[in-house]
């Protein structure tokens, strides 16, 4: 569980820095901060899984729970405006 949690949240960061860099080309730049939304709430399903399991105690879950609240509003808000972001 902690492997996959590692992985999955070290891919939001990549997928994002990896956005940026192709944000000239808007299908990719797209693609890829979608792939970094699928991946932060995949984090939070694994968090979700070590509460439930009583791994991690409930005020660091609400913490991380709502630190990946926040990052997934912000992707949801870049994909929604991806001109907004992108280069021209």
């Amino acid at each position: 569980m902690v492997d996959q949690m590692r992985r999955c949240s070290r891919s939001v960061c990549a997928n994002i820095a990896e956005a940026w860099r192709k944000r000239r080309y808007k299908a990719h730049f797209v693609s890829k901060r979608s792939d970094a939304e699928g991946e932060a709430e995949e984090t939070r399903v694994w968090l979700e899984f070590a509460h439930r399991c009583a791994y991690l105690e409930q005020d660091d879950f609400d913490q991380l729970d709502g630190a990946y609240d926040k990052i997934l509003g912000q992707l949801v808000r870049m994909l929604a405006e991806p001109d907004k972001w992108s280069i021209s």
